[in-house]
């Protein structure tokens, strides 16, 4: 359990589609569309409100078999996702 943090949480409607190249997330109510590559996808796609940072680092770590959890990379990445209005805090 976190400590007066709140674990992200991806907004609710998000249509997401694989390219070639990357991923296209379209937001709905904004009308706005973003290009993420895979890594974004996926560190959006574990923030359920659930996973710590911590435990989305471990995740990638996992997923991507690297001998240490990403977690300053991660942070990055859920700082500019909540910038863009992907995620919130709950």
């Amino acid at each position: 359990m976190s400590h007066g943090r709140t674990d992200p949480k991806a907004i609710a409607g998000l249509d997401i589609n694989s390219t070639d190249d990357g991923y296209i997330v379209y937001q709905p109510e904004l009308d706005r569309v973003h290009y993420l590559n895979h890594s974004a996808v996926l560190i959006l796609e574990l923030c359920t409100g659930r996973n710590s940072m911590g435990e989305i680092a471990s995740l990638v770590q996992e997923a991507y078999k690297l001998p240490d959890p990403p977690l300053p990379k991660v942070e990055e990445t859920v700082a500019n996702l909540l910038e863009l209005g992907l995620l919130e805090s709950n």
